[in-house]
């Protein structure tokens, strides 16, 4: 199974991004953040994510004379660079961006569902809106959020840090003028 196969699954999807900023869950504390799937479905997943060299063993432990093992991500994974999407097919797009949003509607349920969630001091958004941009503008406009993203992107769970989801969606609402 190749790179965008493997991550254009809404379950594998989830793992990733539950393992993401260094975090190590077991497979029980995987299967907590996703009660809506089925443990053999998550445990089947992880079992692929690790095989293809998405996931590492960071430690284990008896618990109950069984090994309990926490996951983390490799930090050499494999991952869709700018090429691998090139290559994709429309349909792979298509299945990818439906992923996406299975896996921001589930994590939103979960955040929702959560004791204490207040969108409102969570500073929550979900608004979209229009921009009319030229080329240059959409490169300029790219080039503006990496720069103010990159310095956040290292970040490490520590305390006073709550993870937060940051989705962009972008693409062009009507064909380019002729």
């Amino acid at each position: 199974m190749d790179t965008a196969d493997l991550l254009l699954h809404p379950v594998r999807l989830r793992v990733v991004h539950a393992l993401s900023g260094g975090r190590e869950l077991t497979t029980g504390e995987l299967c907590a953040r996703m009660p809506e799937v089925s443990k053999v479905t998550v445990y089947r997943h992880v079992s692929l994510l690790t095989e293809a060299g998405f996931l590492e063993v960071a430690g284990e432990h008896r618990v109950r004379g069984a090994v309990e093992r926490r996951y983390r991500l490799r930090q050499n994974r494999p991952s869709i660079d700018a090429d691998g999407a090139a290559a994709m097919s429309l349909d792979d797009h298509r299945r990818g961006f439906a992923a996406a949003m299975v896996v921001l509607i589930a994590e939103f349920n979960a955040y929702l569902d959560r004791e204490g969630a207040n969108p409102t001091a969570d500073s929550v958004s979900y608004r979209q809106g229009t921009l009319w941009l030229s080329p240059d503008e959409l490169s300029g406009l790219l080039g503006k959020l990496a720069e103010v993203l990159q310095p956040c992107l290292g970040n490490e769970p520590a305390p006073g840090r709550v993870p937060y989801l940051l989705s962009p969606v972008l693409f062009p609402a009507e064909p380019p003028d002729s």
